[in-house]
């Protein structure tokens, strides 16, 4: 059964020295509270009664009269808000009740406050906020595991800037200077983590590790996230407001793609991992993505389904949502030979985590004794660096393995496009042209 608590609230009005009549209402677990908006000097009420009281004089001057029937409307008024209150419940769902926090608020407040008669009423459509809208925007997309992974990390990143800068981000008030804020502090994170107070905005808002250095590229990538839900919005009129019309987001700038030879590949496939089992199935995956050349994210959707007729069928994730063109990569004979290997595994490959697929990259290389020094562009510091093939191992070198090894022969990107996903006129091929010594070689020859 639902009651109903009345007491009188201890702040007083410094003009009248009168005091509001404070409501508490508990049915359950539901538990709300609410002004009455109806003010009483605290002389006369009770807190025993739960109630005003109306003095009973001999003699009523005019005074005491006005003062009598004022008492007995506001006495009026708290029964006739209870009742209001025992009746809406008795006809409201009570779900209804529990998830609407203002439910006893707003009652209270429309008898108060009643509209007038012959005015019409506009329904108050409450706008969804800026997280709200990006919650929607990850939920709807038809992305990745992997694309919604990162937009998840923007979102987090972003409640975690409005905290540290004590702001509110919204549609209406984000500007270029606001943008401008949110990319100095994606960029300076891992230094403000190191500060105490720091800790409790992280665990708010955590991620799996603390916050690192974080480069130039991340930071542009991090950037196009934002604007894709920004322009997102737009689209889905959610906001008018474009604040990256004022906002340029710089071209990200690559070294020289690193990638194994036809060599190394071979060695690293032949390489003895009989003591390592694990090792030697991981080996056999990056191999196998050597040969077809896919990011990780597709190699790991893939089914057995994905086999047609010699080849292996997909649609890239990355790019589907402008252009769904299916990718068709006929198997070698090193492809084939790996899948039926695996041919009863339940999956098109015993595929692990790629958190772990990464680290056991690095140690195949490196019992592999691929340790060819290469040069190196570091992403943090933009410093040129050299390292052993194994250092710079990951999972892409793979796909870079593919595209690097058939431009050698064929010089021809588009060709080579129709196999790893990428549109015509693709910039990323213009990397692999100053990376062929055996072509320089054969053009110097020429001056001789």
């Amino acid at each position: 059964m639902a009651t109903i608590y009345l007491r009188l609230s201890s702040k007083k009005d410094k003009t009248t020295s009168q005091s509001e009549v404070l409501m508490r209402f508990k049915h359950g677990d539901i538990a709300q509270r609410a002004k009455t908006n109806v003010f009483v000097e605290e002389e006369y009420w009770s807190d025993k009664e739960q109630s005003i009281i109306i003095p009973k004089w001999r003699v009523l001057t005019d005074e005491k009269k006005l003062l009598k029937d004022e008492l007995t409307d506001k006495t009026k008024r708290l029964n006739e808000i209870k009742e209001l209150v025992e009746k809406s419940f008795n006809n409201t769902d009570k779900i209804v009740v529990k998830d609407n926090i203002k439910w006893l608020t707003n009652l209270i407040h429309d008898y108060n406050f009643p509209p007038e008669p012959d005015q019409e009423q506009e329904e108050i459509v409450e706008q969804p906020s800026f997280f709200d809208v990006f919650t929607k925007y990850i939920d709807e997309r038809d992305f990745s595991l992997q694309r919604k992974r990162h937009m998840k990390v923007v979102w987090r990143t972003l409640k975690r800037f409005e905290l540290y800068k004590k702001v509110e981000l919204s549609f209406d008030t984000i500007t270029a200077d606001t943008l401008s804020a949110i990319e100095e502090f994606y960029k300076e994170e891992y230094g403000i983590s190191e500060n105490k107070g720091y800790s409790k905005i992280l665990d708010a808002v955590p991620e799996s590790r603390k916050p690192q250095p974080r480069g130039k590229n991340a930071i542009n990538n991090f950037m196009r996230h934002l604007r894709a839900f920004i322009y997102w919005a737009i689209d889905k009129d959610y906001t008018t407001n474009n604040p990256f019309k004022k906002y340029k987001i710089v071209e990200c700038t690559y070294g020289t793609p690193i990638y194994l030879t036809i060599d190394e590949r071979n060695k690293l496939y032949h390489a003895n991992f009989s003591r390592h089992p694990r090792i030697a199935r991981q080996r056999d995956i990056f191999v196998f993505q050597c040969c077809i050349g896919c990011r990780v994210g597709d190699l790991w959707d893939m089914t057995k389904d994905n086999i047609v007729n010699g080849a292996i069928e997909y649609i890239p994730n990355k790019t589907k949502e402008e252009d769904a063109t299916t990718v068709r990569v006929p198997l070698n004979a090193i492809a084939q030979e790996i899948l039926d290997r695996y041919k009863d595994c339940d999956k098109l490959l015993p595929f692990t985590s790629q958190q772990h697929y990464n680290k056991d990259i690095k140690t195949m290389f490196r019992g592999a004794h691929l340790n060819r020094v290469v040069t190196v562009l570091n992403p943090t510091t933009r410093e040129e660096e050299k390292h052993p093939l194994w250092e710079v191992a990951s999972s892409h070198m793979a796909r870079r393995c593919f595209i690097g090894n058939l431009y050698k022969k064929v010089k021809d990107p588009n060709a080579i496009g129709a196999m790893t996903g990428h549109v015509e006129g693709s910039k990323a091929f213009a990397r692999y042209r100053d990376i062929d010594d055996d072509v320089k070689k054969e053009m110097v020859s020429m001056l001789e």
